[in-house]
């Protein structure tokens, strides 16, 4: 699955366009380089998001097209 669809459908990010201007900026980095939107995400793969001067990261535990919001939070844990 992309990075930017991954995102939004794990919720860490509300929009996709959101989280493509994220990459795009190089905000989101993928086990610790630099990734596109367009990358594509795997289980177990560690996914940092800088928020202003916060920073957010995550293990990849799942990998879904489709997720209910209560759900969402299965497809990842904090680090």
């Amino acid at each position: 699955m992309r990075l930017d669809k991954y995102l939004k459908v794990s919720r860490l990010i509300k929009r996709r366009t959101v989280a493509n201007e994220a990459c795009d900026g190089g905000r989101v980095m993928i086990n610790d380089k630099p990734a596109k939107a367009s990358t594509n995400v795997k289980v177990g793969d560690v996914i940092t998001i800088g928020f202003g001067n916060k920073e957010v990261k995550v293990e990849v535990l799942s990998v879904q097209e489709t997720v209910r919001k209560e759900e969402a939070v299965e497809l990842f844990k904090y680090l």
